[in-house]
């Protein structure tokens, strides 16, 4: 690892080409205007580009309706007017298919203070046993909401921190099944 290349003729040819005294990094030396330096160093304020970003392709990007607020949201899917907004892009509410599928699951165990307190209260007559029926609810997972519209797809997960998690995003659905009609 440490042998020079025996495939170089001797001289450096890599990076940008660099003559004897030329500094190697930083502003460049001449006034010659270059791509990402700035022309003129008077401060001023932010103004926004004249041009309208686009996609690849030369296509604008959607405009958003700015008809109100959002009738619901759930996740990063919102239902503005008649589209729907994803990430993926808008879709058209007429027709959508909605789903959600729950991949959440609530675990059940003896709690940590009941466990304590029996080993504590165990000997008298056996009156500690009780404290192991204290129990705790663990609810962990996501639900799953998709959407399909207008060719389009997108899904969004949903932390589930409740049991009741899944009935929520339930009545969310329906609402959203009753608007697609």
């Amino acid at each position: 690892m440490s042998e020079p290349n025996p495939y170089a003729d001797g001289e450096y040819k890599w990076g940008p080409g660099q003559g004897a005294g030329a500094p190697g990094y930083g502003y460049p030396q001449d006034a010659t205007p270059g791509y990402g330096y700035p022309q003129d160093a008077t401060p001023g304020p932010y103004q926004a580009p004249a041009y309208q970003p686009t996609l690849p392709g030369g296509a604008f990007p959607p405009q958003y309706a700015t008809g109100g607020a959002p009738l619901f949201a759930i996740g990063d899917i919102s239902v503005i007017g008649d589209q729907i907004h994803t990430p993926a892009g808008p879709m058209p509410l007429r027709g959508a298919v909605w789903n959600a599928m729950d991949l959440s699951r609530t675990e059940e165990k003896i709690s940590t203070v009941g466990i304590v307190l029996a080993c504590l209260f165990v000997a008298v007559c056996g009156l500690g046993l009780l404290f192991l029926l204290i129990k705790e609810k663990a609810t962990t997972g996501f639900v799953q909401i998709t959407v399909n519209s207008g060719g389009k797809h997108h899904s969004t997960m949903i932390p589930a921190m409740h049991p009741d998690t899944i009935h929520w995003a339930m009545a969310q659905i329906n609402y959203a099944r009753s608007l697609s009609v």
